[in-house]
C-alpha cells in the first residue's frame, strides 16, 4: 500500500528484478552455475527495514569476486573496442573523409542502416563536449562514441574494404559474438560466471591476433603476456602467477610449453623430476642439438642431505637418494648420446637443497619454475611460482625481479658443485 493509499500492483516475473520460480540456467533465484550472487537469503514475511543494510564477510567476498571478473574483463573489452576502433578507421576514413569531411564520415560510412544509432553517437559527443568529458582531444570525434556492436556493423557492412586485410570473416564475427555477452554482463554491473570469463578471454586473445594487435597481444609463445599482466603486472615484480602445487602447473604448463624451444636451460633441485620424467630424453636430444645449452644440478645422492630429506618425508633409508641416482643415470644416457656433448653439463652438489628452479630462457623470452622445499611435503604438493624473465615482452624493474635472484643462486651454487662424469 502507498502513501497516497493505493495498491501497488505485484511485480512481474518477466521483467528484470521481479520474482521468478526458476531462472533460465536451472538455479534457483536465477543464479547461473559458477555466478556471484549477492541475494539476500530472507524469505517473503521475515524481512525487516533495513536489514540488508549491512554486509558480512561473505557478501564482501561476493563483491569483490565479482570487481575482479568484470575489472579482468573490461580490460579485454577496452582492448578489443580500442583496436577495432582503430582498424574500421584506418580502413573507412580514406575512402570517406575525402569527400565527406572529417566530421561527417563516419556517418556517411553508417549509411541509412545505422543512421539511428551514429546520430546517437553525435548527440553522445556533443553533452561530452558541453560538460567537458572529452578530455583527451584525440577522442573529440565521432568514431571515439561507437560502441563494439556500432563498429562491427561498420566493419560486417563494408567487408570488401577489409576483406584483403584479413582472411576470416566468420572468426571475426564468432569472437563478436562470444564477447558479446560479456560486454552486456560487465556494462549491467551483473556477475559474471567463471566460465563466460575465460570464454571471454579466449576469444578476445584470439581476434586480437587476427586483428593484428602487435607484440601488446596475447601470442604464441611460451608463456603469453595477456591484458591484465601488461597492464598491472609490474605490482608483482615478474611474478606470473603462483600454484598451490606442480599439478596444478603442468595442466596450465606441460612441460613441452616450458621446455620446448629453450636456448639455455640451468636446472637446480634434488632430483629435477620435472624435467626428468615429463620431458623425454628423445626431446632432450633434440632440444640440445638445436642449440640448446643445458646445465643440470643434483643433490649428490651419497650426501648427508639426502638422508636429512628422507627423515623429513618419512621415506624409507635410501628409497630417495635411489630416485636421485636414476635420474642422473638417465640425464647421463641422454649425454652419452649427444653429437656434441660439450653443451650438456651434469653437476652434483653438498649443500642443504633450499629450493628447485627451472631457468628456461628462449631466444626473446625467459621464464622461471621455482618451488621452495618444505619439511613435510614432497615436490608434487610444494607451491609454485612462475616467474617471467626479462625478453621484450613487459617492461618491468629488473631491481625488483625473483628472477635475477634465483638465476644468481644458481650460479653461486654451480661455482661449488661438482661435475659427473
Amino acid at each position: 500500500m502507498s502513501s497516497g493509499g493505493l495498491e501497488l500492483p505485484p511485480g512481474d516475473g518477466g521483467h528484470e528484478g521481479g520474482p521468478a520460480a526458476e531462472a533460465p540456467g536451472g538455479g534457483p533465484g536465477g543464479v547461473v552455475a559458477g555466478a556471484v550472487s549477492l541475494a539476500g537469503s530472507a524469505t517473503a514475511g521475515s524481512v525487516r527495514t533495513g536489514v540488508e543494510l549491512d554486509w558480512g564477510a561473505d557478501a564482501w567476498t561476493e563483491v569483490r569476486t565479482r570487481a575482479q571478473r568484470a575489472g579482468r574483463a573490461y580490460i579485454w573489452l577496452n582492448l578489443i573496442e580500442q583496436r577495432l576502433r582503430a582498424v574500421v578507421g584506418a580502413v573507412l576514413r580514406p575512402i570517406y573523409e575525402p569527400v565527406h569531411g572529417e566530421d561527417d564520415w563516419v556517418v556517411a560510412a553508417a549509411g541509412p542502416a545505422g543512421q539511428e544509432w551514429v546520430q546517437r553517437a553525435v548527440a553522445v559527443r556533443e553533452v561530452s563536449r558541453r560538460k567537458g568529458y572529452l578530455l583527451d582531444p584525440a577522442d573529440d570525434n565521432v568514431l571515439s562514441f561507437l560502441t563494439l556492436p556500432q563498429l562491427r556493423e561498420l566493419m560486417v557492412q563494408h567487408w570488401p574494404c577489409f576483406e584483403p586485410y584479413f582472411d576470416d570473416r566468420r572468426e571475426i564475427e564468432l569472437a563478436l559474438d562470444e564477447l558479446e555477452v560479456t560486454r552486456n554482463v560487465v556494462s549491467r554491473n551483473r556477475a559474471l560466471s567463471q566460465a563466460v570469463l575465460s570464454q571471454a578471454e579466449r576469444a578476445s586473445a584470439r581476434l586480437l591476433e587476427v586483428l593484428g594487435g602487435g607484440s601488446g597481444s596475447p601470442s604464441a609463445e611460451r608463456l603469453p603476456i595477456d591484458a591484465v599482466e601488461d597492464l598491472v603486472g609490474d605490482r608483482y615484480a615478474d611474478v606470473v602467477s603462483v600454484h598451490p602445487d606442480r599439478v596444478r602447473l603442468q595442466r596450465q604448463l606441460p612441460a613441452e610449453d616450458l621446455f620446448g624451444g629453450a636456448r639455455r636451460l640451468d636446472a637446480i633441485g634434488i632430483g629435477l623430476n620435472l624435467l626428468v620424467q615429463n620431458y623425454s630424453g628423445r626431446r632432450l636430444v633434440r632440444l640440445v642439438e638445436a642449440g640448446c645449452r643445458v646445465r643440470l644440478l643434483f643433490l649428490n645422492p651419497a650426501s648427508s642431505a639426502v638422508k636429512r630429506r628422507e627423515r623429513e618425508l618419512g621415506l624409507r633409508k635410501g628409497e630417495l637418494s635411489r630416485s636421485v641416482e636414476m635420474n642422473i643415470l638417465h640425464v647421463r644416457r641422454v649425454r652419452a648420446g649427444l653429437r656434441d656433448p660439450s653443451g650438456f653439463a651434469i653437476h652434483v652438489f653438498d649443500e642443504t637443497p633450499r629450493f628447485t628452479a627451472y631457468l628456461v630462457e628462449g631466444e626473446s623470452s625467459g621464464i622461471a619454475v621455482v618451488q621452495s622445499y618444505l619439511r613435510r611435503a614432497r615436490g608434487m604438493e610444494a607451491p609454485v611460482l612462475v616467474l617471467r624473465g626479462g625478453g621484450r615482452a613487459v617492461a618491468r624493474d629488473v631491481d625488483h625481479g625473483l628472477f635475477p635472484t634465483y638465476r644468481e643462486e644458481f650460479e653461486s651454487v654451480w661455482q661449488d658443485s661438482r661435475p659427473v662424469s
